[in-house]
């Protein structure tokens, strides 16, 4: 298979929040939130992979300020690293002043999708190859952050944990 830029699976999502999108306080509910970065994230993994994908995990979401009623939000995602069948997928959330027309990101998000036949089962992706220096730092970390994952879920042993050990040791230890 060969290799995609990351821009290939670029899936952009804007929507206004609505009242029944918000709670007392005017601001958008997190789990509103959450399925709007799902939907865009699993469309950019799809996109990147050409195959129905479902969600194994959302790594990191970081609520940066509140989005309040009438906000135009707009997500921003793209597959950050592909491994064997999974997708690490990177998300930004950006809130947009109606008058001026800057934009400033308030959210982010990780989340791991993985590419299913048929039957359900794991099938292979393409690789990623980074572009741009976001890119490249995106796609360093992922192999950190699918270590980490591994290691919390009881499915990798920290030893073997090579990425995340040159964090914390000389190299000569790694």
């Amino acid at each position: 298979m060969k290799a995609k830029s990351p821009k290939e699976s670029l899936t952009v999502t804007t929507k206004i929040v609505l009242p029944n999108d918000t709670n007392p306080h005017g601001n958008l509910f997190g789990g509103q939130l959450l399925g709007w970065m799902d939907v865009t994230s699993a469309i950019s993994a799809q996109r990147h992979s050409r195959r129905v994908v479902v969600t194994a995990s959302v790594n990191n979401v970081s609520f940066g300020s509140p989005i309040k009623e009438s906000d135009v939000v707009t997500l921003e995602a793209k597959v950050s690293r592909a491994f064997t069948s999974s997708m690490e997928v990177f998300i930004d959330v950006f809130i947009e002043n109606q008058v001026s027309g800057v934009r400033t990101k308030i959210n982010e998000a990780i989340y791991t999708f993985v590419a299913v036949d048929q039957n359900g089962g794991p099938i292979s992706v393409p690789k990623i190859q980074p572009e741009t220096e976001e890119e490249k730092d995106r796609y360093e970390g992922a192999l950190r952050r699918k270590q980490l994952s591994l290691i919390l879920a009881g499915k990798m042993n920290p030893e073997e944990a090579t990425e995340l050990k040159r964090l914390f040791l000389p190299e000569e230890e790694v």
